[in-house]
């Protein structure tokens, strides 16, 4: 009896090939995490991480794609930050995105304050604002160059109607910036508007009633109430317009060309211009370096000094 009793004990041992099936089971269960993402990681090398290291790379180089590579160290950078014209180009870089910031979302909170109500004229009034947006920015920038044209444009015919001096939008020193300024806000006001407009729409209403019934004034209830609450939406809007600003392009190039005497050239733009119209790949490469540095020392105290006062429900 004893002896069936540790017969029955002992179980048989597993053959061999159970065993390697079973471990190569677990090995697929483990890699296969990583076998869904390879794809997503292929293109982000490949089209992110690649591009950014072979662009510090040619920022030690002096390159105009016809001549072999010559090295120079820091030279690119040392003669980039003796230049006044690229501390011009910093400048106009900054004005543009403060003053686009400003605006932008200045407008979009009151216009969204005053779309709140849902009537059949604030939808019109919502699709009617969020065209400009989806329309390509070519035909965008093609439409303002007429309105503010010297001669023919819409904008200085209305000023000579009401017997005031003409402006010259975009050949004044002192003006083409906040013409550009005026397009990018007229631009994306729109897209800004129905986010916060959807995140004021998902603000409880239970707690707009408590306002009422502390008799808050309306000033109060915004601040405390309303803005709190959407905080989220304006973290990430400001956040996206704020890399959409230093990164603007399409409209300096289409209606200004960095003129006039350089009173609009950005840094994307300059890059572009250096790069591609001058050859100087490596000085280019350097200007894209500072760029990503200025948007990344950026994003970085955005998220520092703001993330913390970001209301999550």
């Amino acid at each position: 009896m004893k002896k069936g009793v540790v017969a029955l004990a002992c179980p048989r041992p597993r053959p061999f090939w159970s065993r390697t099936r079973e471990k190569t089971k677990t090995a697929g269960r483990r890699m296969l995490p990583y076998l869904l993402i390879a794809p997503a990681m292929v293109v982000l090398f490949v089209f992110l991480l690649y591009p950014i290291g072979y662009m510090v790379f040619l920022s030690f180089f002096e390159w105009n794609m016809i001549k072999p590579m010559e090295f120079v160290g820091l030279q690119n950078f040392i003669t980039m930050f003796k230049d006044p014209a690229f501390f011009q180009t910093l400048l106009n870089t900054l004005q543009y995105t403060f003053f686009t910031l400003l605006f932008g979302m200045g407008l979009a909170i009151l216009a969204a304050l005053f779309l709140k109500k849902n009537t059949r004229l604030n939808r019109f009034l919502q699709s009617t604002i969020f065209m400009p947006y989806v329309m390509p920015l070519v035909s965008v920038a093609f439409i303002w160059m007429w309105l503010m044209d010297t001669d023919y444009g819409l904008l200085n015919f209305l000023l000579q109607t009401l017997h005031l001096p003409t402006v010259d939008w975009l050949g004044s020193t002192s003006v083409a910036m906040y013409s550009l300024i005026l397009v990018s806000v007229w631009k994306c006001v729109g897209y800004n508007t129905l986010i916060i407009l959807s995140a004021m729409q998902a603000v409880p209403n239970y707690l707009y009633e408590a306002a009422s019934l502390d008799r808050a004034p309306a000033r109060r209830t915004f601040f405390k109430i309303t803005l709190p609450m959407i905080s989220p939406s304006l973290f990430f809007l400001t956040l996206m317009n704020l890399i959409a600003c230093f990164k603007v392009f399409e409209t300096v190039n289409l209606m200004t060309a960095g003129g006039p005497v350089n009173a609009t050239t950005t840094l994307v733009y300059s890059i572009y211009r250096d790069g591609f119209q001058f050859y100087k790949l490596g000085y280019a490469s350097a200007e894209g370096v500072v760029l990503m540095v200025i948007i990344g020392i950026c994003t970085l105290l955005y998220f520092g000094v703001l993330s913390k006062r970001v209301h999550y429900r």
